[in-house]
């Protein structure tokens, strides 16, 4: 297939809150400004984006891609047991609702996108990260190590892959659909 000079743009954003102490409360205690905040960001920020680019690609009539970005999170609920006695940043953690309910906004925004542009020839899709290391204490890293098929949390440069083939002429058949790369999270 001959290759066409397409736009493609990758669409993530992610919220802790202004003070981690808010994200990490308990869904009982978890305050509602809280939870718009991660939504502003999670899903708001994720709709403007897709609008903004979306409109360009169809001005330019060349078709293109779009990839979001979720999280297992946004397909499966927490296993909260990988989260006893782990820290992040000086905090005891765990996965609010909001952002999971976020990252499953995604997914459905996703699918809705892809049919709504597809005609257009713009592919949407969403990359969906199992859990990334990126400074979480030993515990947790051991705890979510063991409840991964593959043994251990991925490294960020492991979803470059999964990005680069959505966006190529590989994937020129592939809209509303989820990649997930989670070293086997989701297959349990």
């Amino acid at each position: 297939m001959a290759s066409q000079r397409r736009t493609c743009n990758s669409n993530s954003a992610a919220s802790k809150t202004k003070n981690p102490a808010d994200f990490f409360k308990p869904f009982e205690d978890f305050e509602f400004h809280a939870w718009r905040d991660i939504m502003r960001v999670n899903i708001d920020g994720m709709f403007l984006v897709a609008q903004a680019v979306g409109r360009r690609m169809v001005q330019q009539g060349k078709g293109g891609s779009i990839i979001q970005t979720a999280s297992t999170y946004g397909l499966v609920g927490p296993d909260f047991r990988i989260y006893e006695g782990s820290e992040y940043m000086g905090h005891t953690i765990t996965t609010p609702a909001a952002y999971a309910a976020s990252k499953g906004a995604v997914v459905a925004l996703t699918r809705y996108l892809a049919t709504y542009w597809g005609g257009k020839g713009i592919r949407v899709n969403t990359l969906v990260p199992g859990g990334i290391e990126s400074g979480q204490n030993e515990t947790f890293q051991r705890n979510y190590g063991a409840r991964v098929p593959l043994g251990r949390m991925a490294h960020v440069d492991e979803m470059v892959g999964a990005v680069v083939y959505l966006a190529s002429d590989a994937a020129s058949y592939v809209t509303g659909q989820m990649l997930v790369v989670d070293g086997g999270w989701t297959a349990w």
